[in-house]
């Protein structure tokens, strides 16, 4: 009762505590800069250009650092006036000018532009030479310090787990428990103080609960529990940051990471799962039976209860989205727990200590065989699969970028495999390219190709779960082998990309799920298990608390969120629409709640199982 009443406690100053620090971010910039330009946007800086060139007109072109091989995009066309514009403040720019003329390059200047701040260009010639023409920016009014909000909610988070950790100390204190017995039931206080746990009644009650979980590895729950909150996080906005985004094309952002993860440890609980079931006797058929109709279950949901298209309104079968996220899990679920109940075999309970090395590899070389020839198919599609109009092998975003060679090719042979098998009207009609690649082709980020390497790192999370049941209660051979499969991926990432962004045989890509992208977050993905597998299980400093709880009830928090996300207090009208301070305490609100209904739900042994 008294941890319950403390993390009821701890949610209200939560909430309270982020409601304060929208309200006080939020005016940050309100009396000062919408006062001098209140078009301004979040991610946007008002830009004022002096044209001192009296006889000349010219063009300002702009060009992101985020675009790669991008050409030159028109800004604004100047006369003899001076010309204000609004510019992109989330990554430096290169501003070029250009005579109207002759299209000469007068001068180009290279710059990072703060939020809602307010600069002015002055382009002038040099006194001793008129041909020598000169762009210097300077600062009419300070932009605001946009990350403030962010060190706000990291402090009183803080805060939060200090105190937390603090009163769950001084529970834990004989004396402070004595004195809540008494308090609670006087009458029954010598009983109570008896029982280690409380009333005998509630420790009964606790007893077959705490039965069925106690052989389970918390840390997996909990891996599960830290990726799909910060998938609720990102997916309700991410404060409005571009770094809580996906990535336009090339690269990470925070928001990358926790698919891929995870789909990883949906693999690592495959083989947990399978191999408890087939140790207990289940066929295989049951198995296979269970496995499809769950499969459906996964599929139906992402395709009827939260489909991104509803974003436009109701829709018909023409505009229904096809692909998914939990179409891509239920297919790659599939997929994978297929081909582990084609070859696997139930593991004993008692493994001999001196097993023959790699053990766990050797014994389902079959399995992967088919791993590397779904790759193969893969590479193959991706590389020699004519796409008419581009190039063989093209892996860019189409749009503007490639000099605007190739604007219908987005995605390559993934974009072209879904438009022909799905349709154009039943894919992602607004992906993350058009962002900062001008792109006009819907593109599925979670398209068919994609989701063979989805299988992918599935299968490597399933290499997780064997080595956990192989090496069972042998911790250093446990962490030894997930070290070193996260060195071996991440020296393959590392030789694929060539340690760049662009530049590599084949960059790191959420969009088309790239090889890179898969053995990179794999790799991610086996050092953070293993740091939480050794906190967690091994030495027990770290009980999990709190991605624990919704990683024990991952599909309902999944599905509610997306199912409430428009609904009070999940979000509510805010007072400044513009205020990376409202939308980041109202996105870390409506993520602290789910914890908190997780953990209600733990406490009452209410798990939706699929």
């Amino acid at each position: 009762m008294g941890c319950l009443t403390c993390t009821y406690a701890l949610s209200i100053l939560t909430a309270l505590s982020l409601i304060l620090l929208g309200t006080c971010t939020s005016g940050q910039h309100t009396d000062t800069v919408f006062k001098r330009a209140s078009h301004l946007k979040m991610d946007e800086a008002f830009l004022l250009i002096h044209n001192e060139l009296k006889s000349e007109k010219f063009e300002v072109f702009w060009l992101s650092d985020q675009c790669f091989q991008c050409a030159y995009q028109p800004l604004v066309h100047v006369r003899k006036e001076n010309v204000s514009t609004v510019v992109d403040a989330r990554h430096p720019l290169t501003l070029q000018i250009n005579e109207t003329s002759t299209n000469r390059v007068l001068c180009s200047i290279h710059y990072t532009f703060r939020e809602f701040g307010n600069y002015s260009v002055w382009v002038k010639a040099s006194p001793a030479d008129h041909n020598n023409i000169s762009c210097d920016i300077i600062i009419d009014y300070n932009p605001v310090y946009s990350y403030l909000p962010i060190i706000v909610a990291f402090l009183v988070y803080l805060g939060i787990f200090c105190v937390f950790y603090l009163v769950s100390c001084i529970f834990r204190l004989d004396s402070v428990r004595n004195w809540l017995c008494k308090k609670m039931n006087p009458v029954e206080t010598d009983r109570l103080i008896n029982s280690e746990l409380g009333s005998p009644s509630r420790a009964d009650l606790y007893q077959e609960f705490h039965s069925a979980t106690s052989n389970r590895l918390r840390s997996l729950d909990t891996f599960r529990g830290l990726a799909l909150i910060i998938m609720v996080f990102v997916n309700y906005g991410g404060g409005g940051y571009w770094f809580f985004k996906h990535q336009s094309w090339n690269g990470l952002t925070l928001a990358d990471l926790v698919f891929p993860w995870f789909v990883f440890i949906m693999g690592t609980s495959i083989y947990l799962s399978l191999n408890s079931m087939l140790r207990k006797g289940n066929t295989r058929w049951k198995l296979f039976g269970k496995v499809v109709w769950r499969s459906i279950q996964l599929f139906l949901i992402g395709l009827f209860v939260i489909n991104e298209n509803y974003c436009h309104g109701p829709l018909s079968w023409s505009d229904l989205r096809i692909m998914g996220v939990l179409q891509r899990l239920s297919v790659t679920y599939l997929v994978v727990s297929v081909l582990e109940l084609l070859f696997a075999k139930p593991t004993p309970d008692a493994l001999p200590q001196n097993c023959f090395p790699l053990q766990d590899l050797v014994l389902f070389w079959p399995q992967w065989v088919i791993i590397l020839t779904l790759e193969a198919a893969w590479l193959c599609l991706t590389y020699l699969l004519p796409v008419p109009g581009c190039p063989a092998g093209y892996l860019g975003p189409g749009g503007i970028g490639d000099f605007g060679k190739f604007p219908n090719c987005t995605g390559g042979a993934a974009g072209y495999i879904d438009r022909m098998v799905l349709g154009k009207g039943h894919i992602y009609q607004h992906p993350s390219s058009n962002v900062i690649y001008k792109t006009t082709m819907p593109y599925d980020p979670e398209g068919i190709l994609g989701t063979i390497n989805s299988v992918v790192i599935a299968f490597l999370g399933l290499q997780a779960g064997k080595i956990l049941v192989f090496y069972r209660n042998q911790h250093k051979q446990v962490v030894g082998r997930f070290f070193a499969w996260s060195i071996l991926l991440g020296v393959v990432s590392a030789v694929l990309t060539k340690c760049s962004k662009n530049e590599g045989f084949i960059p790191v890509n959420k969009n088309l799920w790239s090889v890179s992208y898969v053995t990179t977050l794999s790799s991610f993905a086996f050092f953070l298990l293993l740091l939480i597998y050794f906190l967690v299980d091994v030495k027990k400093l770290w009980s999990g608390a709190p991605f624990y709880y919704p990683g024990m009830n991952s599909i309902l928090v999944y599905v509610g969120h997306e199912v409430f996300e428009d609904y009070f207090p999940f979000k509510w009208k805010m007072q400044d629409i513009y205020s990376h301070g409202e939308h980041l305490a109202q996105n870390l609100l409506a993520t602290s709640i789910w914890v908190l209904i997780a953990y209600i739900l733990y406490r009452k042994k209410i798990f939706w199982k699929i």
